[in-house]
């Protein structure tokens, strides 16, 4: 369930008979909860929370003019937006593929002639060559000015085995919620009568070529508290949604249900299964048969992953001692035997890690499993096959002390893209066969910036209980520690959300080339070293994450890479109320905060946009010993008077439906209610990413950059 809802609720005989409502999950918490009309109900800034409102919007707007004319007055910002804009949108930027069942690889581009993108495809051997020759399928600029709209290309869900009839996924300004209709890549138009859904927060899957598998707001209100679906239909060709036959049904206390199916590689169906997803973490998996839904004798913290030889893999996220497997472990089972008879089917051990890895990917070829593997926030993939005696593995031979990502992967043989990236190493990308483990080095980036004058450590604090957190610094190889280096600080700290080194040639040109240092902590609440790593800083425990980050901040300053002065932080969403806690808790580390598309009001949040998903993670504050907890280091009631705050960089989107912009809203207006400085960007599209295009994104980073030198470097 994490997998589908981090991927914004992505996807035998169909079933003849309506689901019964799944049983609700008993309580966590049996305290009477206090009426969510009773939490920040004297929040003199709850009008904020009215999302594209005449007032708000208009308060946005005169933020945006103040803090724009000092930002943009700065003599460096042209330059360093035209610097970003430039490696955002070169022509030799590396185009990265995906195999598609019709023998073709696609791709989907921007550039400063595209600004809302070609979905395009070309052939394997074009692709090899220095210039590729692309052929369009599909001109987004082209058909938002044809649709007079503002469309956002969100990707496309294709029917297997050969891929051409595909569900577009388009977002008006890039809010989760979208618009799918069905298109032709063979005739490059939409089908005539196809599939069309309306806008809505929904997952969608292919059941076969006239079927669909909806989830969606089927009629007024019936979503869950976190504003997704709850109810899953099965809508068949030319059908109208109003006659679409119910075949899950979840509650509106869920976070969402979805429905998915596990294919072959050659697209045969092998099995229906849907989600019931009852918090961020924890959901129940049922197949959909056809007398109805059979709930599996599953743990709750459980992900399938995957299926390929007839074998299906699932990640645990808790321990499950009734089948001796642990927190972390990797195991199949034989799908035939585990729909006979769930309860009775063994299963196997796949890959148990060590208490310093975490199994971060999992895909397949054609008949090989592959797994990419962390190893001390290092990457690793290995190949796996399953006979007779069970699962063996062999390594591909990448290059090593880097990040290593399992790209799209070909169903029609075992070849699969891997990319290897580093801070100061430009991504290559590999084309890796892993039958034979031959390797092929396809592309290269090109550099962005001069790493010839930085170097890449990883050091470790110890935090406030003991417990070590490693971290990279990027620095100049000249640096002198006597605490002047400009330093910029990111971390997340959340969702089990793994913070790996990676290429940002924008990063690099605006900042390392510029005489910064760059440092990334790998805090507790992340996935760095598997679900144990992100449940030490779950929900009672969320303090944790932020004494690790503190004592990171610490550490930098212990050994004079930096100081106070000097040290900048920044983070977005969950990171942005990282950035948060920080100000409130420990201000006088830092002198520049940059705070984006956050979390900030935690007595509201779970009111607020999507926030009631992610009760899983922090706590409800309906519940008053959590509530309890959460206020103790809620950023929005924690912000004083006569505190050192440093003048703070806020970021957010108006069209951002899954983090609410009122948080930053109102971070913004009570710490100038409290006489503090601060800056505020809202830009009007652009969703959860807070920019719709390169040319929004290139923006934002000059913006943050500017701010970033001002108080660091200046």
């Amino acid at each position: 369930m994490r997998s589908l809802l981090l991927a914004l609720l992505a996807s035998t005989s169909l079933m003849t008979t309506t689901a019964q409502a799944a049983d609700p999950a008993p309580p966590a918490n049996t305290e009477a909860r206090t009426p969510l009309a009773d939490l920040g109900k004297d929040d003199p800034y709850k009008w904020m929370e009215e999302i594209e409102g005449e007032r708000p919007l208009a308060w946005a707007k005169a933020q945006n003019t103040r803090s724009l004319a000092i930002l943009q007055g700065d003599a460096r910002y042209a330059g360093l937006e035209s610097q970003a804009l430039a490696i955002l949108n070169a022509k030799d930027r590396v185009p990265g593929v995906s195999f598609a069942g019709d023998g073709s690889l696609r791709n989907f581009w921007q550039d400063a002639d595209h600004v809302r993108g070609l979905w395009r495809k070309t052939t394997l051997e074009s692709y090899r060559t220095a210039e590729p020759q692309w052929e369009t399928i599909l001109d987004i600029d082209a058909l938002s000015r044809a649709e007079n709209a503002n469309w956002v290309f969100k990707g496309a869900s294709c029917l297997p085995p050969d891929e051409t009839r595909c569900l577009l996924t388009l977002s008006n300004g890039g809010k989760d919620a979208v618009s799918i209709r069905e298109f032709d890549t063979t005739t490059r138009t939409f089908v005539e009568g196809g599939f069309a859904l309306p806008e809505g927060k929904q997952n969608v899957a292919w059941l076969d070529k006239d079927t669909l598998l909806v989830a969606r707001e089927w009629e007024p209100g019936q979503v869950t508290k976190s504003s997704y679906p709850y109810v899953v239909k099965a809508l068949r060709r030319g059908q109208a949604l109003a006659d679409a036959k119910e075949v899950f049904r979840g509650t509106p206390d869920d976070v969402s249900a979805s429905a998915y199916t596990l294919t072959d590689a050659d697209g045969k169906v092998v099995a229906t299964l849907a989600s019931r997803g009852i918090s961020f973490f924890e959901s129940e998996t049922y197949l959909l048969t056809d007398v109805g839904p059979m709930k599996l004798p599953l743990p709750l913290k459980h992900s399938i992953q995957a299926y390929v030889a007839g074998q299906m893999v699932m990640s645990l996220e808790q321990d499950w001692p009734e089948r001796g497997f642990r927190t972390g472990d990797l195991i199949s089972f034989d799908l035939a035997a585990f729909k006979a008879a769930p309860a009775k089917a063994a299963a196997t051990l796949i890959l148990r890690p060590t208490a310093r890895q975490s199994v971060e990917s999992v895909t397949t070829t054609r008949d090989k499993l592959m797994v990419g593997l962390l190893d001390n926030v290092t990457g690793a993939a290995l190949v796996y096959d399953h006979g007779p005696g069970g699962w063996t593995h062999r390594k591909l031979a990448l290059p090593a002390n880097s990040t290593i990502g399992l790209g799209s992967a070909s169903q029609k043989d075992d070849r699969l893209f891997v990319t290897v990236t580093g801070y100061l190493t430009p991504s290559t990308y590999w084309l890796a066969d892993a039958a034979s483990l031959k390797l092929e080095q396809v592309k290269a980036s090109p550099a962005r910036f001069d790493a010839s004058t930085h170097v890449v450590e990883q050091f470790e604090a110890t935090s406030r209980d003991g417990v070590k957190i490693p971290y990279f610094v990027v620095r100049p190889k000249g640096v002198k520690y006597d605490g002047s280096a400009p330093t910029l600080l990111y971390a997340y700290g959340g969702f089990q959300v793994s913070m790996t080194p990676a290429y940002s040639g924008v990063m690099g040109k605006l900042w390392l080339e510029r005489g910064g240092t760059y440092v990334v902590a790998n805090i507790r609440g992340g996935g760095e070293f598997g679900p144990a790593w992100h449940d030490a800083a779950l929900k009672a425990n969320r303090q944790k994450a932020y004494d690790d980050f503190f004592a990171v901040s610490q550490d930098l300053i212990d050994r004079k890479i930096t100081s106070p002065r000097h040290l900048g932080i920044m983070g977005g969403s969950n990171g942005g109320l990282l950035m948060g806690v920080a100000l409130t808790q420990r201000p006088e580390l830092y002198n520049a905060v940059v705070v984006q598309v956050p979390l900030f009001d935690m007595i509201r949040y779970s009111q607020i946009g999507a926030g009631a998903s992610w009760v899983g993670e922090y706590g409800d504050p309906a519940i008053p010993s959590e509530r309890a907890v959460i206020a103790k280091y809620d950023p929005y009631s924690n912000l004083k008077v006569g505190r050192k705050y440093p003048e703070v960089f806020i970021e957010t989107s108006t069209k951002d439906d899954r983090v609410h912009p009122a948080h930053a809203r109102k971070a913004a207006a009570r710490l100038e209610e409290l006489g503090y400085p601060v800056l505020y960007y809202e830009n009007i599209d652009g969703g959860h990413a807070a920019s719709a295009n390169l040319a929004e994104t290139a923006r934002r980073q000059a913006l943050e950059y500017v701010y970033l030198s001002r108080k660091l470097m200046d």
